[in-house]
C-alpha cells in the first residue's frame, strides 16, 4: 500500500487523515495570461490568432479583412471588399509564411469575399473618398461614347485615358 507523504497526512488522535496536496503560489496576472495564450496557440483556437492578427497582416490589411474559422489547419479569412481580396490573393503564400512564423501551426489559408455587417455602403472615409472621384461614376461624370471604339462609356474614363476602360485594358 502506498504511503502519502507527510505534507498531505494530518494526524487526528490515532487515525491518520489523507489532506489534498498544497496548492501552487500565485502567480502575476500577466504570468497567467501568457499562459493562456500559449495554450490558444499550442491547441490552435481562433482566439490567438484575432489577438495577433493586426501585428501579423499589418496595418494596411488587417482593416480589410479578418480571420473567420480555423478548423482541421485550414484557416478561412474573410476579405469585406474585393480589391482586397485580389491582393490578399497575391499574397497569399506570404501571410500564409507570416502566420506559421508567428507559431500558428497552418497547413492552408482560404479567402473568401465576407460583406461587413450593416448597411451595403462603403465602409471606410478613404474608400468613400476615392468613390466619389472614381472615373466610372456616370452619376458625377456624365455619359459619352469611346473615340476609339464608339461604345458609351462614363466620361471619367475617357477624360482619364482618352478611351473607356475596355480599350484601356486591350492596350495593357
Amino acid at each position: 500500500m502506498a504511503k502519502a507523504p507527510p505534507s498531505q497526512t494530518r494526524q487526528i488522535g490515532q487515525v491518520s487523515v489523507l489532506m489534498p496536496a498544497p496548492r501552487p503560489g500565485a502567480s502575476a496576472l500577466a504570468q497567467c495570461l501568457k499562459d493562456v495564450e500559449q495554450d490558444w496557440r499550442r491547441d490552435g483556437h481562433l482566439a490567438a490568432l484575432w489577438q495577433a492578427w493586426p501585428a501579423i497582416a499589418g496595418p494596411q490589411l488587417a482593416p480589410h479583412c479578418r480571420p473567420l474559422r480555423l478548423q482541421g489547419g485550414i484557416l478561412w479569412v474573410g476579405v469585406e471588399q474585393p480589391q482586397w481580396l485580389l491582393a490578399l490573393r497575391y499574397s497569399r503564400h506570404q501571410l500564409l509564411g507570416a502566420l506559421r512564423g508567428a507559431g500558428f501551426p497552418l497547413k492552408d489559408l482560404q479567402l473568401e469575399h465576407r460583406q461587413p455587417p450593416g448597411p451595403a455602403a462603403v465602409t471606410s472615409h478613404i474608400n468613400e473618398a476615392s468613390w466619389e472621384e472614381h472615373p466610372s461614376r456616370v452619376d458625377r461624370h456624365g455619359m459619352g461614347s469611346c473615340p476609339r471604339c464608339g461604345a458609351p462609356a462614363p466620361a471619367g474614363e475617357m477624360q482619364r485615358w482618352g478611351h473607356c476602360s475596355f480599350c484601356q485594358r486591350q492596350m495593357a
